[in-house]
């Protein structure tokens, strides 16, 4: 028998890649609920071959259902992640909201799956931020090996981790941008077409931004408190896909050849990485597909125990969808869903 699921903000990009995903995978659903506002009532969104008409979250009974994936946002999940909980079902928020509250497990599950266990404090797991996801899938099996002192990361994140309005922007502004002239921006604060922002979020005291800021908090709070990580988030003319620079510093030697035999056995990585003008992954690669992958792996010769590693994946499936349907996986895997009596 399978389980009843919800996806709550079923009509954003990232709900139908959940809904995409789990018909992939094949998660055991008995029936699928597509979940959103009231604007979005009667939108039509597919599963598999099944069309799936939304349904209100004002008037949803939660208690009909056992897993809820959300992809909302942090304002809205923080009023609703808490009632839906109540009602029974295990929430797995794609939002910021939660991410760093203590009882909220934070999980990646190739990094740290054993945190599911204490998912019952709240009937709530979070999704890191999709940098973080990719980040720390590249990072754990080398930290587990060598201990990572200092990560510097930059990096070159697509306007799908904007949402619909970003990708509408950096299609209208490059097809306009030899006719008439680039639209002018809405969604982002500079054009994007033809550009590149160094600025993702909202600026805070220190000049950081909160979406720097995100990535060192979740990583301290899925791997490791004590690693130092200083970040630089850009906004890039891709579609689809995240990419990052990473320079790692470790606490013990760790050369790029035995790096590149780790990271071969790690879950959830694939290394694309021979030294010819195509040996390497980009975000267009990488777009459709499940894993991170790594490539230009060297050494850096400017500091003691210095690695440098380049990391793609689509961030609307690892760094988000994908990550979400995973740690429902591991909840079928290791018996943590609770299921309801049919009615």
């Amino acid at each position: 028998m399978g389980y009843r699921v919800a996806v709550v903000g079923a009509t954003g990009n990232v709900g139908r890649e959940m809904l995409n995903i789990l018909e992939e995978v094949k998660f055991p659903v008995d029936k699928i609920h597509a979940i959103a506002s009231r604007k979005s009532i009667g939108v039509e969104v597919n599963f598999g071959d099944q069309i799936v008409r939304c349904e209100d979250i004002e008037q949803f009974d939660f208690s009909r259902v056992d897993v809820v994936l959300m992809s909302v946002s942090g304002t809205f999940s923080k009023t609703w992640a808490p009632r839906i909980g109540a009602a029974g079902p295990i929430v797995i928020d794609n939002s910021s909201a939660w991410r760093m509250d203590p009882d909220v497990p934070l999980v990646v599950p190739e990094v740290n799956p054993d945190d599911v266990e204490w998912a019952d404090r709240k009937n709530i797991i979070a999704n890191p931020n999709c940098s973080t996801a990719q980040l720390v899938v590249a990072l754990k099996p080398l930290h587990d090996r060598a201990r990572i002192k200092r990560v510097v990361v930059s990096t070159y994140q697509s306007v799908s981790g904007a949402g619909k309005e970003g990708m509408d922007e950096l299609f209208d502004q490059t097809k306009n941008v030899f006719v008439l002239g680039a639209t002018p921006p809405s969604k982002f604060p500079k054009q994007i077409a033809f550009n590149v922002i160094p600025f993702i979020g909202a600026f805070q005291d220190d000049g950081y931004t909160d979406e720097e800021q995100k990535m060192w908090n979740e990583t301290h709070k899925i791997i490791d408190p004590a690693i130092k990580l200083t970040v630089t988030c850009v906004r890039v003319p891709v579609m689809v896909g995240h990419s990052e620079s990473v320079n790692i510093e470790f606490h013990e030697p760790l050369d790029e050849d035995e790096a590149r035999d780790i990271l071969r056995e790690s879950p959830g990585l694939i290394v694309i990485d021979k030294r010819d003008a195509t040996g390497y992954m980009t975000p267009k690669e990488a777009q459709g597909e499940f894993p991170v992958f790594v490539s230009r792996i060297r050494n850096d010769p400017t500091v003691e125990n210095g690695l440098n590693l380049w990391v793609v994946a689509d961030n609307l499936r690892k760094g988000a969808a994908l990550n979400a349907v995973q740690i429902a996986e591991l909840l079928h895997e290791r018996g943590l869903i609770r299921q309801k009596a049919l009615a």
